[in-house]
C-alpha cells in the first residue's frame, strides 16, 4: 500500500509532462494577404496585370466611346430627327451589350488566372505554414481572410501572417533572372595570304 502511494505522484508528474508537451497555442493568419505579399505572389500579380492591361485599356476606350454617344444623344435631343435619335440609341444599346459580354468574359478569365495564382503559391505557402505551426507549438491556425471566418476579434499577438510571409520568402525566393544569351560566335577569320616567293627560289 505504501509503495502505491509513492508511485502516484510520479505517475501524475509524468502525465503533466505529457500534457504540457502537446501544442496548445492558437494563431490567426490572413492567407490571401500572405499569398499576394510573398515575392512569388507579387511577381505573379505583376505578370497578371501586364497580361490583362491591353484588354482593360480596350474596355475603358469603348466605355468612353459609349459615353460620347450618350452625350451626343442628349445634346441633339431637341434638334435631331426621330430616325436619327432612334439610330443613335440602337447604336448605344448594341455597343453596351457587346461591352457587357466582353467585360464578363474578361472578368471570368481574370478570376480563373487569379485562382491559378492562389493555388500555385498557396500550396507552397500552406507547406510553410504547417512547418511554422509545428515548430512553434501551435495547435490551431485560423484563416481570417475567408468571408465565412467565425473570428470577430483577434489580438495582434496571435497574428502570424508576417512571420509566415518572411519564412516563405526565405525558403522559396523568387526566381532569379534568366541568364544572358551567349554571344554569337564570330566567323573564322580568313587565313593570311601567302607571300609571293622571290624570283628564282623554288
Amino acid at each position: 500500500m505504501t509503495n502505491k502511494i509513492f508511485w502516484l505522484p510520479a505517475v501524475l508528474a509524468g502525465a503533466s509532462l505529457t500534457i504540457s508537451a502537446q501544442p496548445s497555442k492558437i494563431a490567426v493568419i490572413n492567407l490571401q494577404q500572405a499569398i499576394i505579399s510573398t515575392k512569388d505572389g507579387q511577381k505573379a500579380a505583376k505578370e497578371l496585370e501586364a497580361k490583362f492591361m491591353p484588354k482593360r485599356q480596350e474596355i475603358e476606350k469603348r466605355q468612353a466611346e459609349i459615353a460620347a454617344l450618350q452625350n451626343q444623344l442628349r445634346a441633339s435631343s431637341n434638334t435631331a430627327s426621330e430616325d436619327a435619335k432612334n439610330k443613335l440609341m440602337r447604336d448605344i444599346d448594341a455597343k453596351q451589350k457587346s461591352l457587357q459580354r466582353d467585360g464578363e468574359d474578361a472578368s471570368a478569365e481574370l478570376d480563373q488566372e487569379q485562382q491559378k495564382l492562389f493555388q500555385e503559391v498557396g500550396g507552397k505557402l500552406i507547406a510553410v505554414l504547417d512547418k511554422f505551426a509545428s515548430d512553434n507549438g501551435y495547435a490551431l491556425v485560423i484563416d481570417v481572410s475567408a468571408q465565412s471566418s467565425p473570428v470577430l476579434y483577434a489580438s495582434q499577438a496571435v497574428e502570424i501572417t508576417r512571420q509566415v510571409i518572411d519564412l516563405y520568402d526565405k525558403n522559396a525566393p523568387a526566381m532569379a533572372p534568366a541568364p544572358a544569351a551567349p554571344a554569337a560566335a564570330k566567323p573564322p577569320s580568313a587565313p593570311p595570304a601567302a607571300k609571293p616567293k622571290p624570283a628564282g627560289v623554288k
